[in-house]
């Protein structure tokens, strides 16, 4: 009889604890991963899920969505939601702005600082560079995307063409460090986080360019309440908060 309660037992706090580990499958920007790592612990011990994240450019991350790849929760920008909406992908219900975060430009550390004080003055820079880098807008980066535009709003998308190297996700910082370009162009919240890199400071304000990073509960997903309770986290006060500390700007 004891033996039997004690099996009892055991399978109560197994039952319990499996109950406690219901699982939210996640897609998110490559830009939000730093800042995830501190909020998946803190959203975890304060609840009953668990969190189960995969990081992409937004066009991978859409790219998924489409393919049909499981996932409860998918953070896109904001403007990319309503268009999956419409599709059938994400449910209109439960929606909400998590993040916002502006565009920085950078040099390896140590490197001179050029002046980007102004509209006039970035285009001098970039003209006197040898090489800029961003991320490749063919592959969904949403910050590579908002660079081709300030290139045009300078006028200097042509001059610039021969002198960019357009790369994946996560290889602007490197290609700095090592040399094989003299500027970058990424979001703040990657700048910030990377120690052999350093911001040439805010971008003029006419030219800057925030991406606002939305989630949505996938309409393939299983984890319908977790999922809702992780979006409401992103935007409390404590999440924003960490938010600021790694490079965004709070909502």
């Amino acid at each position: 009889m004891k033996r039997l309660a004690i099996g009892i037992l055991a399978c109560l706090v197994f039952s319990a604890t499996d109950a406690k580990a219901a699982e939210i499958r996640t897609l998110a920007p490559a830009a939000m991963r730093t800042v995830m790592a501190a909020l998946i612990p803190q959203f975890e011990s304060g609840s009953e899920y668990k969190i189960t994240i995969e990081y992409g450019t937004v066009g991978a991350i859409i790219a998924h969505l489409k393919a049909g790849d499981a996932a409860d929760v998918a953070i896109v920008t904001d403007k990319k939601l309503p268009d999956l909406t419409k599709q059938g992908l994400i449910l209109p219900g439960g929606q909400a702005v998590v993040a916002k975060v502006g565009l920085g430009v950078f040099v390896r550390k140590g490197a001179p600082k050029p002046d980007i004080s102004s509209p006039d003055a970035l285009r001098k820079t970039l003209l006197a560079s040898k090489s800029i880098v961003y991320g490749d807008p063919k592959l969904g980066d949403s910050s590579g995307i908002a660079t081709e535009a300030i290139l045009q709003r300078l006028g200097i998308a042509a001059e610039m063409k021969p002198k960019a190297k357009l790369v994946a996700a996560g290889a602007k910082g490197k290609t700095v460090v090592n040399g094989a370009a003299d500027i970058g162009f990424d979001q703040m919240s990657n700048i910030v986080i990377n120690p052999k890199i350093e911001s040439l400071g805010s971008l003029p304000a006419s030219l800057q360019h925030y991406t606002y990073y939305a989630g949505g509960l996938v309409k393939a997903g299983t984890e319908r309440d977790g999922g809702k309770a992780f979006l409401v986290y992103l935007r409390s006060p404590a999440a924003q908060t960490m938010m600021k500390s790694k490079g965004f700007e709070g909502l």
